[in-house]
């Protein structure tokens, strides 16, 4: 299943189930209509949607939008909070080993994040930034994973029960402008978090 976040003619913000490039807008079908709503009782929502998702394939009607009629949002707009994690542990063993370096003993034992900005995600479109931000702009194609409840210090094992879904991340960097902060050895600031874009959201299969 795959949802998006959009606006229409209104420019309200809306949500809505993405099939065969239609969009069924949420709050036509008597569910919450903006992403975060859905997201605040997940574990209802999933197993409504589902349903829904189910009647349109099986050829049931509801009202639609053409996906090219609509403008595009970051699936979850505006996030409370965003994490970045730092790397799976093959990689980050690979890129220590090429370094001749050993492999961090404590890396197992942690959670490696930063926390970025939430504020500064975008859905498609154009690149907003501040000009000297383009100097040398990069950028990582990530997975996101979108909580769909509340936890703490959750157990690996668990974390299944926690994810409401998956997107697409392009994670963008100032390059120049990182390197420049990182001599100060607090890690990055205006470097990075200034600009994230989400593609599309995943739910759970």
């Amino acid at each position: 299943m795959k949802l998006v976040s959009f606006l229409y003619n209104d420019g309200i913000e809306q949500c809505g189930i993405l099939v065969d490039k239609q969009v069924y807008p949420t709050s036509s079908i008597g569910m919450p209509g903006t992403m975060s709503a859905l997201l605040n009782n997940w574990d209802e929502s999933y197993s409504r949607l589902k349903d829904i998702e189910k009647d349109i394939v099986s050829g049931k009607q509801f009202h639609s939008l053409d996906l090219d009629k609509v403008s595009l949002l970051a699936p979850v707009p505006r996030p409370s909070s965003c994490r970045d994690g730092y790397a799976f542990r093959q990689h980050v063993a690979a890129a220590r080993r090429n370094r001749k370096l050993p492999m961090i003993p404590e890396f197992d034992a942690y959670p490696i994040f930063y926390f970025t900005n939430h504020n500064s995600i975008q859905g498609p479109g154009a690149i907003k930034c501040m000009p000297d931000h383009f100097q040398k702009l990069d950028f990582e194609l990530e997975v996101a994973t979108v909580i769909g409840k509340r936890g703490r210090n959750i157990k690996a094992t668990d974390a299944d029960a926690y994810i409401a879904g998956l997107m697409i991340m392009n994670d963008m960097s100032a390059r120049t402008l990182q390197m420049e902060e990182m001599l100060l050895n607090l890690g990055p600031a205006k470097g990075e978090g200034f600009f994230d874009r989400d593609r599309s959201l995943a739910g759970n299969p």
